[in-house]
């Protein structure tokens, strides 16, 4: 079912095309076409560039090394990245792209989550969203190179939109020839300003959205994707589903599986929940894992195997998020554990989940804890794998295991619009300073080497080179990720 929020972007997205249209009829003689951009040079914005590169010298000169320092712990930081990526792609294709089936290399357009099966990892990202944060990324972006080349007296000569069909960009066109007399020093801060300011406003964003977190959301429940895990060893295994194993090795036991005498046969849940497990035994204690799971364990030829805690959780196949034990609301992880220290092993409680939209209710019996057996268990788990949305990678102020609704007001929107600000800002902040050519990172890598060897032939060859370097590692991290996607279920 398409959302009114869907609707409403799409209809915002036409009327903007249509208005980008008729602006670049309206303003054909001032268009300049550079291959597939239009670019409507003005004056707008130069004043105010001019005044606050020349009035504000003392801070602009401080700010300079700063900026360059800033800059180079950007390119050692994406260079970084991109190595490790290159090698964990070109090492762990399959592991990769068992997690990760999206392209290594995916492009910030609107809906791009949703395009490269991203969804799990970052939240909406509509044409509102795209439109305005590329738009502050690009603007802080120029006018701090502008404030910059007035401030080392660069000529400007002039601003303005650029047009790639919706997506809009801003320029400062400098004087190429009054810019290549300067010195290193002035030409690498003027490089550098835009990702300072893309760095600076990143912050900024970032103490914006962590105080809108608290107005847009409230707890609502105790989260968990797993059921408690524990490890055993292989040679202590008595029986799997009530066949007595006399040689518990691991070979025996993938044996015993290839010729179909394990299987999953012991049946947990109620209803559509219900799920096939294998039940193991070891020094008299009993625990769950399915067949498969533990044939690609025993395969690994290790001692032990990890296998789930016969609990209530998975004898009744939980789903969902706690919101309740009895008549004690759970808001949050804490008041889970808090609520669960009240009880005793044995007693009957009443769990009440959130799930799919839906309510489930769980009469359970208190299970034992293995480390404790005065102390209740449940036998919930998380993993906490790779599958977390970027939104919750970047906020330490959620409490962890704890699920959060809106408030219901529009604030929730403005939360994620400013994420976005935020997120767009840092990546382009690092991005923008790989050592490319079509980067500010390329000159300023040829110039940090023109600078350490005083060669600027020797330069120009290492900017040449470095461009096709991260080329080749981009065609690396595709290749490795189409022998994964392609050849990975051989693997599996």
């Amino acid at each position: 079912m398409v959302s009114l929020t869907f609707i409403y972007d799409m209809i915002f997205l036409i009327i903007f095309c249509l208005a980008a249209v008729i602006f670049l009829y309206l303003k054909r003689k001032n268009i300049h076409r550079e291959g597939l951009m239009f670019l409507y040079k003005t004056k707008v914005g130069i004043k105010l560039i001019n005044y606050i590169g020349g009035k504000y010298k003392r801070i602009l000169w401080f700010l300079s090394y700063i900026i360059i320092g800033l800059s180079y712990i950007l390119m050692i930081g994406i260079v970084y990245l991109i190595g490790k990526s290159v090698y964990i792609y070109v090492t762990k294709p399959f592991l990769v792209t068992s997690i990760i089936k999206a392209p290594p290399i995916a492009p910030v357009i609107p809906y791009f989550p949703q395009l490269f099966g991203l969804q799990s990892y970052f939240p909406d990202f509509s044409f509102t969203y795209f439109i305005v944060s590329i738009s502050i990324v690009a603007l802080v972006h120029e006018f701090s190179h502008g404030i910059f080349m007035k401030y080392n007296k660069v000529k400007i000569k002039s601003t303005g939109i650029a047009f790639l069909g919706p997506i809009l960009g801003a320029f400062v066109e400098q004087d190429e020839k009054d810019m290549g007399k300067k010195g290193k020093i002035a030409q690498m801060a003027i490089l550098g300003a835009g990702v300072f300011a893309n760095i600076v406003t990143a912050i900024i964003f970032f103490i914006i959205w962590w105080g809108l977190f608290y107005v847009s959301f409230i707890p609502s429940g105790a989260t968990f994707d797993s059921y408690a895990m524990g490890v055993v060893g292989i040679s202590y295994i008595e029986s799997i589903n009530g066949i007595n194993i006399t040689n518990s090795t691991n070979q025996n036991l993938i044996n015993l599986i290839d010729l179909k005498k394990l299987n999953d046969t012991n049946v947990l849940g109620l209803g559509q929940d219900k799920v096939n497990f294998t039940k193991i035994i070891v020094n008299g204690d009993s625990y769950f894992i399915t067949i498969d799971l533990l044939k690609k364990q025993l395969e690994l030829n290790q001692s032990q195997v990890i296998v789930y805690y016969d609990m209530p959780a998975i004898r009744n196949v939980m789903k969902g998020t706690i919101i309740s034990i009895d008549k004690n609301s759970i808001k949050n992880y804490n008041d889970l554990g808090i609520v669960l220290s009240k009880y005793n092993p044995g007693e009957n409680v009443n769990i009440k989940t959130r799930y799919n939209g839906g309510i489930k209710d769980y009469n359970i019996v208190m299970g034992k804890n293995p480390t404790n057996s005065s102390k209740p268990m449940v036998g919930i788990g998380n993993g906490r794998n790779l599958r977390l949305n970027m939104a919750d990678t970047f906020a330490p102020f959620k409490k962890p295991f704890t699920e959060y609704v809106d408030n219901g007001s529009f604030l929730p929107f403005i939360y994620y619009l400013v994420f976005w600000i935020f997120l767009l800002n840092l990546l382009v902040g690092f991005f923008n300073m790989l050592p490319a050519s079509i980067l500010d990172g390329g000159r300023f890598f040829y110039l940090t080497v023109w600078g350490i060897t005083k060669n600027e032939k020797i330069a120009k060859k290492a900017y040449k080179y470095s461009g096709k370097i991260i080329l080749l590692a981009f065609i690396l991290m595709v290749i490795a990720w189409f022998i994964g996607i392609t050849f990975g279920k051989y693997f599996a």
